[in-house]
């Protein structure tokens, strides 16, 4: 059985034994949108529980776009056009609009990746500016969430008279799904917030989890701090196969989100009919797939159909390596990675940035075994990952056969953590 996995921005070709293979998941089929532009352009001149665009900005000095950075693969291009077309109509100069890249915790966007990402109009057009987690002099203080949480934001968007956020609903392993509120919160707070947001207390919850809102404390937590300074607008975006528009989701924070949630959910969940001992499966391709921190997302996702003592096989370029220097130096100084949820309560830890994704790196390591494919991290660093690097996915599929013989069950899931698994097993027996 041939499968073309999500690999960097070529895709990867696999060889993978057909009577092994009980399901290869997918997205649901939806339909790219003809007029994407026309769509946004619609959507935003009949917002969800909202008025119009226009009307918003009527009256307004100026306004903050807050956008998503280079790892999500949002068609700012498409949108962005559209936005400063009804703010212009509503008599704002483009000199008054400032573009906040949300990193969150991330590297900055600039030059041709920040043409690539926003297009060349746009840049030569309107000030942009990247979020800086670190930067205290670009943050303001609110006040503590009703967990105890400090909230930091930063002042550009805090202080802009029409605050308007931009970005796209998909799976996300902690918080359920992104999009919404996660533009404020973490896209635009202060590491502090951040620190206290990603705590094991919200973490370490079972709700914290790939396509769970409802009780889910790390999505309760992002959603109370977006209320502290809740955006004019949202405009979020949900992509078909190919990342293209699908559907465009404007209006109030919490309404036009739901909205959204409602039709991911419907297209983004994928049943196989029993656990299997082996899940083959990315981080998405290109952008997600740049480093080892994001292909996280891809292993975390798998751990719904996979039993206990299985084998995740990871398939991503990590053409920038492991990640942040954070990261990548905890890391590498860890000895027992399932005792590290434990160890980062301890009176005697010193919080580390990005300590998060090694939490939940450790989520998918236990009890478990995790094999990567990439061509970023050289094997000899990769091993050093807690993961066991191959060269190829049917090298490691050979591998993990070897360990659980020959009747072993694989599924694959080649869009990663785009694709939420889930076990039917009412599917058993069914062609």
């Amino acid at each position: 059985m041939r499968v073309r996995l999500d690999y960097g921005k070529d895709g990867l070709e696999v060889e993978l034994p057909d009577g092994n293979v009980v399901g290869v998941l997918g997205l649901r089929e939806t339909t790219a949108l003809d007029r994407p532009d026309e769509a946004v352009r619609d959507a935003l001149r009949r917002p969800i529980e909202s008025q119009p665009l226009r009307d918003l900005a009527k009256g307004r000095r100026d306004a903050c776009i807050v956008i998503c950075d280079v790892t999500r693969p949002v068609p700012n291009p498409v949108i962005l056009p559209q936005i400063l077309n009804e703010l212009e109509e509503a008599g704002m100069s483009r000199s008054d609009v400032t573009i906040l890249i949300a990193t969150g915790t991330h590297r900055p966007n600039l030059g041709d990746e920040l043409v690539a990402m926003v297009g060349q109009e746009v840049v030569d057009t309107c000030r942009i500016v990247n979020h800086i987690c670190t930067a205290d002099e670009d943050v303001r203080y609110l006040g503590e969430s009703p967990n105890g949480v400090p909230v930091k934001l930063n002042r550009h968007y805090l202080d802009a008279d029409l605050k308007i956020t931009v970005g796209m609903i998909e799976p996300h392993f902690m918080a359920g799904y992104a999009g919404g509120r996660k533009m404020v919160m973490p896209g635009v707070a202060h590491l502090e917030t951040v620190q206290a947001w990603h705590s094991p207390r919200f973490l370490e919850h079972p709700n914290a989890t790939n396509g769970a809102v409802q009780g889910n404390p790390v999505h309760e937590e992002s959603l109370a701090i977006a209320r502290m300074a809740r955006p004019d607008c949202i405009v979020d975006v949900a992509l078909d196969k190919a990342k293209k528009i699908a559907a465009v989701f404007a209006g109030d924070m919490e309404a036009a989100w739901n909205a959204g949630v409602e039709f991911v959910a419907s297209h983004n969940q994928s049943p196989v009919s029993e656990m299997v001992d082996v899940v083959v499966t990315t981080c998405g391709g290109h952008p997600l797939d740049l480093t080892f921190y994001q292909a996280v997302k891809g292993m975390v996702g798998a751990l719904p159909i996979l039993k206990r003592g299985g084998t995740i096989i990871v398939a991503s370029a990590c053409t920038e390596g492991v990640g942040n220097a954070h990261f990548h130096d905890t890391l590498l100084r860890i000895d027992d990675i399932e005792a590290f949820p434990e160890t980062i309560q301890r009176d005697d830890w010193t919080f580390v940035p990005d300590q998060w994704q090694i939490e939940e790196l450790a989520k998918a390591i236990r009890g478990n075994r995790v094999s990567l494919v990439c061509e970023g991290v050289p094997p000899e660093l990769a091993a050093r990952l807690f993961v066991a690097p191959f060269a190829t996915v049917e090298e490691a599929v050979a591998e993990a056969l070897g360990r659980y013989g020959e009747d072993a069950k694989i599924a694959v899931i080649p869009k990663g953590p785009y694709v939420i698994p889930y076990v039917d097993r009412s599917l058993a027996g069914v062609s």
